[in-house]
């Protein structure tokens, strides 16, 4: 899976994930008529979208040392998106199962992760375009390696077509 695609719907995953935990944060507390946890619960939701947006130079260091690191083959890898995400983003579908379970009957947990998953949405959003940025300047693309869902990510740089001549008229 190329990475800037993972990025991509990592984006899109946290923030189903944060919708999925909102809903039933609002739902849990309109159930028990507890207005005061919606509304810390939309403040904290707005502080972590702004923290997040705030975060978001931060998380550029961390890709550009991804990117140095990857190692360079010229042949594709093996292209497995489902099994890619599922094996990076494990941790994601485990907190938002646990905090969607625990937040039926407790509704500050489900508020907290539909924080969190606000948070990492919000600085990740424009990671992907940083990526495909870098492809284009240095005629690489980068595929994210298979490794243990509980090692740190590896990426494999393959040569590529650089330059926008794709997108330019003929004659």
């Amino acid at each position: 899976m190329r990475f800037g695609d993972f990025l991509r719907a990592a984006v899109l995953l946290s923030a189903g994930s944060a919708t999925l935990l909102a809903a039933v944060t609002v739902r849990a507390a309109a159930q028990d008529l507890e207005p005061v946890i919606v509304l810390v619960s939309v403040a904290w939701w707005f502080l972590a979208s702004v923290l997040g947006a705030r975060l978001e130079p931060r998380a550029h260091e961390s890709i550009a040392r991804q990117l140095a690191a990857a190692r360079y083959q010229t042949t594709l890898p093996e292209l497995r998106p489902a099994l890619t995400l599922l094996n990076r983003l494990w941790l994601l579908l485990v907190v938002t199962v646990a905090a969607g379970v625990l937040g039926v009957f407790v509704p500050q947990v489900a508020s907290v992760g539909a924080g969190f998953a606000l948070l990492v949405a919000f600085a990740w959003r424009r990671q992907n375009q940083a990526v495909e940025a870098v492809e284009e300047r240095d005629a690489a693309r980068f595929y994210v390696d298979r490794t243990s869902p509980v090692s740190s990510i590896r990426l494999i740089r393959t040569p590529g077509f650089g330059g926008d001549f794709a997108s330019k008229p003929v004659g």
